[in-house]
């Protein structure tokens, strides 16, 4: 059962509507990292775990998101409602559109189940939700960039901030798991290369860059895999 209570989370101001803006907010709605991307994987996700403490904090998360969809919708319909008769509202993709959202990115491309990442392993779809929700705060930290007024500017702060939120709970929820560290899930063994790192590319000087994830103890450095496997 699904209960809509009309008041947002957060409330959604805005004082000067700018549809050229509106336009922009669109990636967040109907774009790849968008509110409804989010809400859609981690509620299909939730199906497919069994651990019924992981399966309710991604259904939590991903009614939450709905909510947020509805509060990027809110904001949309106020940067273009009644300036349809300007130069800039004639210059986007709602003069053709009408006002409001659309599940459009900011470009005009139409949403797709594509942008979902969901396989039905637990450790893989907390890893992918990870990076869902990366890219989303990578967007709403360039649209507040771009903010035309503080309402709405606060609204977008808002939403970055629950992106956070959401990544640390998927953390912890790896690591309960013991896997947030582990590259290793499923049932196949690695072969005997796993341990290999390969210096494949180099800058001609002779000098090879180094660091933990091409060190021991965890890797083996093969310096020349030509001469290695000649």
């Amino acid at each position: 059962m699904f209960f809509h209570k009309k008041d947002p989370i957060h409330t959604v101001k805005i004082s000067e509507p700018n549809p050229r803006y509106a336009q922009l907010l669109l990636e967040q709605f109907g774009g790849a990292t968008g509110e409804l991307s989010a809400a859609l994987q981690y509620w299909v996700q939730s199906f497919h775990v069994e651990n019924a403490g992981i399966r309710d904090m991604l259904q939590d998360i991903a009614l939450e998101e709905f909510g947020h969809l509805e509060m990027v919708g809110k904001l949309i319909e106020a940067h273009t409602k009644n300036v349809d008769q300007t130069e800039a509202f004639k210059s986007t993709l709602f003069a053709v559109r009408g006002m409001g959202p659309h599940f459009l990115d900011s470009q005009g491309n139409t949403w797709t189940a594509s942008y979902l990442n969901e396989g039905g392993d637990v450790v893989r779809d907390l890893r992918a939700n990870i990076a869902a929700e990366a890219g989303a705060r990578q967007t709403y930290e360039a649209l507040i960039k771009l903010a035309t007024d503080q309402g709405t500017q606060e609204t977008l702060v808002h939403l970055l901030t629950r992106e956070i939120s959401h990544t640390q709970m998927f953390m912890k929820a790896l690591d309960s798991l013991g896997k947030l560290t582990d590259p290793f899930f499923g049932n196949v063994k690695p072969d005997e290369t796993v341990a290999l790192y390969y210096n494949l590319s180099t800058n001609g000087n002779g000098k090879d860059e180094r660091g933990p994830w091409n060190s021991e103890p965890t890797f083996e450095y093969v310096a020349d895999p030509l001469q290695s496997h000649s």
